[in-house]
C-alpha cells in the first residue's frame, strides 16, 4: 500500500484468519511496528477493538479541504 490505506478498508495484508501477513517481516510498515496495543485500545472484543481503531483512523486522516 505504497499510498496509504483508506480509513474503514482492511489492510491489503490481513489474512483471512486475521493474522498479519507481514508481521515479523523487514518490509514491515514501520506505523504497523509502532502501533502498540492497549487495555483501552482493544476493550473486551474484537468489536470494540475495531471501534477504537476507527475512530483512530477519522481523528488522523489527513484533512480533505480544497484549496
Amino acid at each position: 500500500m505504497p499510498h496509504g490505506k483508506p480509513a474503514g478498508q482492511p489492510c491489503a495484508q490481513l489474512l483471512p484468519d486475521m493474522r498479519c501477513a507481514v508481521f515479523g517481516q523487514p518490509g514491515r510498515p514501520a506505523f504497523c511496528g509502532g502501533l502498540r496495543p492497549s487495555a483501552e485500545m482493544c476493550g473486551n472484543s474484537r468489536d470494540a477493538a475495531l471501534h477504537w481503531l476507527t475512530r483512530l483512523e477519522v481523528l488522523t486522516a489527513p484533512s480533505t479541504v480544497a484549496a
